[in-house]
Order: C-alpha cells, then structure tokens, then sequence
C-alpha cells in the first residue's frame, strides 16, 4: 500500500511540473506564497493573508504582511520566517525528481522552527508520516533545485 501511495503522490507530482517556477520562491501573480503572510503562522498559528499596504520586496517578489509588526518582524529576520525551500512543496522537494511544486497554505507545517508547506492535504498526510528523513532528503535536493524551472 505505502508503495501504491508513494508512486501515485510520484506521479501527481511530476504531472504538476508543468506549474513549476524559476524562482527561488513560491509565488502566485507576484507575491511570495500566494500573499499569506509569512509571520502569521508563527505568531497567529494560522494562515492570515497579507495586505498590499503591509509589502517588502525581498529575494525579487514581494512580500505581503496583516500588519506593520509582522513586515517589521520580517524585515529584522527574513531568514527566520521565510519558509523552507522557498515554500515550494517539501515533500515535493524530498522526492529526487528534480521539480518544485507549488503549495497550499492550509498545508503548512512549523518543525523545528521552521515553515514548512505541502501541494496540498493528500501530499501533507504523507509528509506528516516521515517528516523527518523527507526534511533530510529535501534539505539535499534543494541548493540544485531552488534556481530550476
């Protein structure tokens, strides 16, 4: 059964590599992860979308933020909310095909410290069973993997 799963999730996410992006970050009409706000989820617990008012231009897209204490929280350590793998799709990042994938916000995850996102819920269940051998994998696979299409 794990194997069937394992080639079906394989083969979804070869199948989406058509919606794969250059960039180093997820981003959807040129916001950052589809324009949530990278803070909240730390300080909020949950995805909250940004607000145009509240943006910062950081690693060439911009970023969007529900208020001025989160775009400050972020402008004092990027790195520190910025999700893994530019918030392409971790389990995505683990597979070894050499594609991003993009993501869902209500897939997100924080281990560690550190945001993680999913395709989608059917992907996150099976990131959620081993995600710490699939964040070694990934966490490999990404310096050759952030600047592909």
């Amino acid at each position: 059964m794990k194997k069937i799963m394992f080639t079906a999730a394989s083969v979804l996410l070869i199948t989406i590599d058509s919606f794969a992006q250059k960039s180093e970050i997820f981003e959807v009409d040129g916001a950052a992860i589809n324009g949530y706000d990278v803070v909240a989820f730390f300080k909020a617990g949950k995805p909250v979308k940004g607000k145009a008012d509240f943006s910062y231009q950081w690693k060439g897209t911009n970023w969007f933020f529900s208020s001025k204490q989160n775009l400050d929280s972020f402008k004092t350590a990027p790195e520190k909310f910025t999700p893994q793998y530019g918030g392409y799709c971790a389990y995505g990042s683990s597979d070894g095909t050499g594609h991003k994938a993009p993501t869902e916000a209500n897939t997100w995850t924080i281990i560690n410290g550190k945001l993680y996102f999913n395709y989608n819920n059917d992907v996150k269940a099976m990131w959620d069973k081993d995600k710490k051998n699939l964040i070694k994998k990934a966490d490999a696979n990404w310096p050759a993997l952030k600047d592909k299409e």
